[in-house]
């Protein structure tokens, strides 16, 4: 299916294989790697984004008459809600109380990925606005030829959400945790920055791992051997398979982005002697480094704290970086020193009812996370005589 308009067509694709990674690379930024053609890829190719998961891609491409790519934006058929982060199940529930389906629905997102960035990436020379126009009448057309119930549009950021506002879409609020240098020159000067009460706890929980016999060790993606790979996937299971559940990625995912990305991957291993206990996989942009996966076959008091939050502050403050963002979820975060941010979703509802009561609601959520936030910003363990 294509739509044509200004001179530029827009074509839906259900495969990233269908497009040149080069051609796609060009127009995504290295501060955000899952919107890399390679990342994308290795979701599609192991089958972690399939029909079968509820993940069918229907990538968009918006391309001159000589098929020259001026725009890309990740899109999926969701047939779940599974992996998504900002939760509609309540919406699906009432469609089907209703006696409606709202599957299937259009997803923009990046899959099992809570984190803010690019959503539609459009070439320098291209009218953004213009291009935000084309793409938003191409998403509804197609959404009518499948009859999906919607489309959203989640994690974007400012400026394309501003732009889906103006074109009627609903925008809801959400909050994540990230953490923020400011030029300190090691751990300690971050640390000092804390009361000294939470300074001496976050202390505790370090020495804690410490005194149990543990040591730490942070790897760059093109270190980490294939065994080593092997093992943080093991590591990453069991935080689903504890809770009666299959992981949303396999080890072929993790054995392929080691291979295609290792640039942009760092690994932290925790061991006790020389057995890997605890893991946790970052992403690296150019100026973020991102939090993502996980996973431990031993119990020690405060690990994922270290392996998931210090040691990437560590590496932040080590190697330059500005944030480091930490994902969905963890109201833990904040006396640890990664403060509340705002996060945004935007969506387009079909049925004029549910999309008035949909925005009813939205409007309501919003006063509340608003409030939170504040709330929230006042238990950060910073002294009060610094302006962070």
């Amino acid at each position: 299916m294509a739509f044509a308009d200004a001179g530029l067509t827009v074509r839906f694709v259900d495969s990233i294989a269908a497009v040149p990674a080069l051609a796609w690379n060009a127009l995504t930024t290295a501060n955000y790697p899952f919107l890399r053609h390679e990342f994308l890829a290795a979701l599609e190719t192991t089958g972690c984004t399939t029909s079968t998961s509820g993940w069918q891609p229907q990538h968009l491409l918006v391309e001159t008459p000589d098929k020259v790519l001026k725009a890309v934006m990740p899109l999926y058929v969701k047939t779940n809600s599974m992996g998504e982060y900002v939760f509609d199940w309540s919406w699906a529930d009432a469609y089907q109380r209703h006696g409606m389906d709202y599957y299937p629905k259009l997803l923009t997102a990046i899959p099992f990925t809570p984190c803010s960035g690019p959503r539609l990436c459009v070439a320098a020379e291209c009218d953004f606005a213009a291009i935000v126009t084309l793409v938003h009448k191409s998403v509804l057309a197609l959404s009518e030829s499948l009859q999906a119930s919607s489309w959203h549009v989640l994690f974007p950021p400012e400026d394309l959400r501003d732009q889906l506002q103006d074109h009627g879409m609903i925008v809801r609020t959400g909050c994540q945790y990230q953490w923020f240098n400011q030029g300190y020159r090691d751990f300690e000067e971050f640390l000092h920055t804390f009361a000294s009460r939470k300074r001496k706890n976050l202390r505790k929980e370090r020495s804690a791992v410490y005194d149990a016999g543990i040591t730490l060790q942070a790897m760059e993606g093109a270190d980490v051997s294939a065994a080593e790979w092997e093992l943080f996937y093991q590591f990453y299971a069991s935080t689903y398979y504890v809770r009666g559940r299959r992981p949303y990625l396999n080890a072929g995912f993790f054995r392929q982005i080691s291979r295609s990305m290792p640039e942009q991957l760092m690994l932290v291993l925790a061991r006790l002697g020389s057995d890997a206990i605890a893991g946790a996989l970052f992403f690296k942009g150019s100026d973020t480094l991102y939090g993502r996966y996980w996973g431990a076959d031993k119990e020690v008091p405060f690990l994922h704290f270290e392996t998931c939050y210090y040691q990437g502050i560590d590496y932040c403050i080590r190697h330059g970086y500005k944030r480091m963002d930490s994902g969905a979820q963890g109201e833990h975060k904040i006396q640890r020193g990664f403060a509340p941010v705002p996060t945004w979703s935007a969506h387009w509802i079909r049925h004029p009812d549910f999309r008035r009561a949909i925005a009813t609601h939205v409007k309501e959520e919003a006063a509340h996370i608003g409030d939170y936030m504040q709330r929230a910003a006042n238990y950060l363990p910073f002294r009060k005589d610094l302006q962070l």
